[in-house]
């Protein structure tokens, strides 16, 4: 597919909150308003540091985003993404939705069912097995949209029969200012977790991992778009997103352009570059002008 042949992608910023003081993530959130080519910015969802398998440095995220939105009006904010075993749905609800009044309509439930062991055990959190995850993503799921719907703005509120997160007459008032509640997009990698994306989701996102690049993101697609024409649903305006690691050298930075640009190619509606947090500032002007602004010039 060439160049020409690719609608408009959208380019987010990811500055992880691991390894690095709040002086410096502020600075560079502060950057990023100011840097137009950045669409989006972005954050991962951990306790610890999750190259570790236990401790390391880490802010939680949800927190930190919400007191850095200031600093980038107008850019749609999310996390990619959040694990499903640290929140009960309910309390994320609420959440989402106090982040949907303060960036004016534009934040993203980034969700998955979690992984890091080391994140869970020491803390005394249910890492349940693989299957049961997705069980209790799909339920998740579910309860947020219940939530984000009319019904719950006021009583009677709403009620669902569910496992794991029931819901018995409950509201969620003041109610999000986006009708039906923020997008959510989906983190599952395989067949359970692709379905419920297309079945309930408005995007999903593939990891910032070297072993999961285009041949992975095109298969998986595939597999999204194939179950949403059994279903009857229309895919558009859903959100496939592709994630790069960018680095923190010219070369790595001139690798990433090279992946992102095959993103784009595959279909990626969606690149979000990824550097580390620590850099800065600097590495943040580095990513936009070396990495986002050749990948806007090539998909305008």
């Amino acid at each position: 597919m060439s160049s020409s042949a690719v609608a408009r992608v959208s380019i987010g910023f990811k500055t992880s909150p691991q390894d690095v003081d709040w002086p410096t993530l502020d600075a560079t959130w502060a950057l990023a308003g100011e840097l137009e080519v950045f669409d989006s910015g972005w954050m991962n969802d951990h306790l610890v540091h999750p190259a570790r398998d236990r401790g390391g440095p880490s802010f939680e995220p949800m927190t930190v985003m919400a007191a850095l939105a200031h600093h980038v009006p107008g850019k749609w904010l999310g996390h990619l993404v959040l694990s499903n075993t640290f929140r009960h749905p309910a309390v994320l609800a609420k959440q989402a939705t106090a982040m949907d009044h303060l960036t004016g309509g534009r934040f993203i439930v980034g969700l998955g069912a979690g992984w890091h062991e080391g994140e869970h055990e020491p803390f005394g959190i249910k890492l349940p097995p693989i299957g049961e995850r997705i069980d209790r993503l799909v339920s998740a799921v579910r309860v947020l949209k219940a939530l984000f719907s009319p019904a719950a703005a006021s009583l009677p509120g709403v009620t669902l029969k569910d496992p794991f997160y029931p819901l018995r007459g409950a509201t969620n008032e003041p109610p999000p200012i986006t009708v039906g509640g923020p997008p959510i997009w989906l983190g599952g990698q395989k067949r359970r977790g692709l379905e419920l994306a297309a079945r309930l989701g408005d995007g999903w996102a593939l990891p910032a991992d070297p072993h999961e690049g285009p041949p992975q993101f095109v298969t998986r697609r595939d597999a999204i778009l194939g179950e949403m024409e059994r279903i009857g649903r229309d895919p558009g305006g859903f959100a496939f997103v592709g994630q790069v690691a960018t680095g923190r050298s010219a070369s790595e930075r001139r690798e990433a352009l090279q992946r992102a640009l095959d993103f784009a190619r595959a279909g990626a509606t969606h690149i979000v570059l990824g550097m580390p947090a620590a850099t800065g500032p600097d590495g943040l002007r580095a990513m936009a002008l070396e990495v986002a602004e050749p990948l806007r010039e090539m998909f305008a």
